[in-house]
């Protein structure tokens, strides 16, 4: 079970006093925009989703005019964010979805987000929080080990740690908490984690040996264990299979020499 609402909100205000102005590093001016560098952001670094920006922003400034886009052109635009072809796939289809279902603006609705092509939950909760002024609560990977490690949630299922998380914050927190533990989970909990760095050590689940890891990860011991365990038990099969092989040859040898 994830610690008490009371040390979560403790833990959370602690971390944001260590990351204070915690908030996306993506560059953007508008729900559009964030939502198209959110996209570009799965498997590649902020930096560089910021180095591609300004040039497909220039060429496609509207949702209108990326739903026109060129696949080629647009790949090219974006090649260095990695997984290019897919990623202009979800791009476009993201935009023709917006300009034909929403009349060309960014729904703010979680509901309506995730159905667009290539946004989940994490992509729509990043756009609602920072960009449409509605409570969103992005889990990534460095909040999923961040909150877990901390005991703050218990779960490696990030629509679960986001409701842990959700039901122990207030709504107007959700975004800057989200924003914090990402930061936390660059700066501090890397996944070998700076624990003498940390000023939330003392309730930290981690950082006392309660829990070492989210719990997908704390049965990791006990399968060796089975698997020493299995070891030594053919160990065992293997040396009574050789003792009846000696005992066999033994019979045989004395049978041949009474005869």
């Amino acid at each position: 079970m994830p610690h008490s609402a009371a040390v979560t909100r403790r833990i959370v205000r602690s971390l944001e006093r260590d990351h204070p102005g915690a908030t996306t590093e993506l560059v953007y001016r508008n729900a559009f925009e964030l939502l198209v560098a959110t996209i570009l952001s799965a498997q590649c670094t902020d930096d560089r989703v910021n180095q591609a920006t300004p040039g497909l922003f220039a060429r496609y400034p509207t949702p209108d005019a990326l739903a026109r886009a060129e696949p080629e052109e647009l790949e090219g635009l974006i090649r260095a964010t990695g997984f290019f072809r897919a990623k202009s796939r979800s791009l476009v289809g993201m935009a023709r979805a917006v300009a034909e279902r929403h009349g060309g603006d960014v729904p703010a609705d979680l509901t309506a987000l995730v159905a667009l092509p290539g946004v989940g939950r994490k992509t729509a909760n990043v756009v609602l929080g920072h960009a449409l002024g509605i409570p969103g609560l992005p889990v990534d990977r460095h909040v999923l080990r961040v909150a877990n490690r901390l005991g703050i949630a218990a779960s490696n299922d990030p629509v679960v740690v986001e409701h842990q998380l959700g039901a122990a914050l207030p709504p107007g927190r959700w975004t800057l908490a989200s924003d914090t533990l990402i930061l936390h989970g660059r700066r501090i909990c890397k996944p070998k984690p700076l624990c003498d760095r940390c000023h939330a050590r003392e309730d930290c689940l981690y950082a006392g040996g309660a829990a070492s890891s989210p719990p997908a990860h704390r049965a990791a011991p006990r399968a060796r264990g089975a698997e020493t365990a299995a070891a030594k038990t053919r160990g065992r099969k293997t040396r009574d299979v050789k003792t009846r092989g000696m005992k066999t040859r033994d019979m045989k040898t004395t049978d041949m020499k009474k005869r």
